[in-house]
């Protein structure tokens, strides 16, 4: 028969069990967890690329138009302002939220899930040894059905922005576009948007894992505060940012002038892409750098940070971590 002061000790210390039970947050799985991913992806991508949109402008203007636009971003900007008002730099700007809201919700969403499902397919362990392999089969994954999402809103806003005069915002430029060239028109750059967006997020993602990766290692992350994880992952979507932003920028200008341009009647987009190529040569196919350089690793820093913080507020702390 157990004393009253043992019993009185196992009383308190079972009420501190349920206390830190209490206290501990809910794990999530399935639809509750991949849904605030989604969330936490749509406003992270949607507030950095919207808020970007005056670089985004000034760097599609350089890749469409070099020899106006020939004296760099901060010229550039000059350029817009002197011409057309300051006004000008905000063009695009809905259809770039909007966009990026849906892509946004697909990439880290899809990302997320995708990363999952190849680590039930090949087993933790597996994973593990192989993350780099399946960071990048779940990041192109993931970014093939962003694409689908983004490409109409992707051409509306490089139509506005290349033709100030086309139309008046998201509404009246993708209206025009569907009733003047047909819902086709809105995917004529499919295939460079994958072939820009793909290595660009299988960059963006690999870099940011192995960035944060190897900072974890020198830092204990279960006791480091909210601020210190936060700059980690700003400092490792920077690096991604700019690894992301030079593999992807010849698409990103063949992107930009495919849908500034009509084709030739019964001109493929293949014949399209390989004209547009051989005209841009390799210089001209990396015109912009500078300012997409500046945009994509600010947005792209800016992305993880905010992702990080959304998903931390949400309780989305579900996910699996196959880092070593």
């Amino acid at each position: 028969m157990s004393s009253p002061s043992t019993s009185t000790g196992s009383t308190k210390l079972d009420a501190i069990k349920q206390n830190v039970i209490a206290a501990s947050p809910e794990k999530l799985s399935g639809l509750a967890l991949y849904s605030r991913f989604a969330l936490a992806g749509a406003v992270c991508c949607s507030v950095t690329h919207g808020g970007l949109t005056p670089v985004d402008v000034v760097k599609t203007r350089i890749q469409l138009d070099p020899v106006t636009y020939n004296r760099g971003m901060i010229g550039g900007f000059r350029q817009v302002i002197q011409n057309e008002g300051a006004g000008a730099l905000l063009t695009g700007v809905g259809p770039t939220f909007a966009g990026y809201f849906l892509q946004g919700a697909f990439k880290f969403g899809g990302y997320e899930f995708f990363k999952q499902q190849w680590i039930n397919q090949l087993g933790y362990e597996t994973a593990a040894n192989n993350r780099t392999a399946v960071y990048l089969a779940s990041s192109a994954t993931a970014e093939f059905f962003a694409d689908i999402a983004l490409c109409p809103l992707e051409a509306t806003r490089i139509r506005l922005v290349s033709e100030p005069t086309f139309a008046n915002g998201l509404i009246g430029g993708f209206g025009k576009i569907l009733r003047t060239e047909g819902a086709g028109a809105f995917y004529s750059g499919f295939g460079p948007i994958l072939f820009k967006q793909v290595p660009y997020t299988m960059a963006k993602f690999v870099v940011y894992e192995k960035v944060a990766e190897a900072v974890w290692r020198r830092l204990d992350k279960k006791t480091a505060s909210d601020g210190m994880q936060t700059a980690v992952n700003l400092g490792s979507g920077l690096m991604a940012g700019f690894a992301a932003a030079i593999i992807s920028q010849p698409a990103d200008t063949m992107l930009s002038k495919i849908n500034k341009t009509k084709g030739l009647p019964g001109q493929s987009t293949t014949s399209r892409l390989v004209q547009i190529a051989k005209e841009l040569g390799l210089r001209g196919s990396f015109g912009g750098i500078g300012a997409r350089l500046f945009m994509v690793g600010t947005l792209t820093a800016g992305q993880f940070a905010i992702y990080g913080d959304i998903k931390k507020a949400l309780g989305a702390v579900g996910g699996v971590d196959i880092a070593a």
